[in-house]
């Protein structure tokens, strides 16, 4: 079983830093600003984004969450058997700048699903894109506005998030084909 770390948990933290700051960077006004969290791993992401804005510039911004499943392309996939999560946006999107945040960039049909899912809620000003990793490889044509780290893969490779909320630990790590899930 060959797989390999690409971030720790103190490289993970840093990412993440980053990222907040250049999302307070790319949008002056964090008035509109609010941060949906993909499930499942965008999830803690997103409020670990919140997190850092608020103790970096003491702006609380809303934070909710997305279960985007059922606007799948594969729902009628055998190897697709969805579980069904609780969406919680307890605000209005209208108008706002909508962070969409996701652990993996891989094809891009993840994101299509979830930013179908968020219309159904309103009419976002803006939706950006923040992904712990970028992977390559797009289906479609999507890109992310805020990438932790770009690791070229094989389609045959897998990358695994871990995170302490979901996982127990923090890391990244990348799995050959015989490796499997972890």
């Amino acid at each position: 079983m060959a797989q390999k770390v690409i971030l720790g948990a103190e490289d993970i933290r840093r990412t993440l830093a980053r990222i907040a700051h250049e999302i307070l960077e790319r949008n002056h006004s964090s008035r509109d600003l609010v941060i949906i969290g993909m499930y499942t791993r965008g999830v803690p992401l997103a409020n670990r984004l919140a997190e850092n804005i608020l103790r970096f510039e003491g702006l609380e911004i809303p934070v909710g969450t997305l279960d985007f499943s059922l606007y799948r392309d594969d729902l009628d996939s055998q190897r697709f058997h969805p579980t069904i999560k609780n969406t919680d946006i307890p605000f209005s999107i209208n108008n706002k700048i909508v962070v969409l945040v996701d652990d993996v960039l891989f094809t891009g049909r993840s994101t299509r699903a979830a930013m179908d899912a968020l219309i159904d809620y309103g009419r976002p000003k803006a939706i950006q894109l923040a992904v712990l990793v970028d992977r390559g490889h797009r289906e479609l044509p999507v890109r992310a506005d805020y990438i932790g780290k770009n690791i070229p893969s094989s389609r045959d490779e897998k990358i695994k998030v871990r995170l302490t909320e979901t996982d127990g630990q923090d890391e990244i790590l990348i799995l050959d084909n015989e490796a499997g899930e972890v």
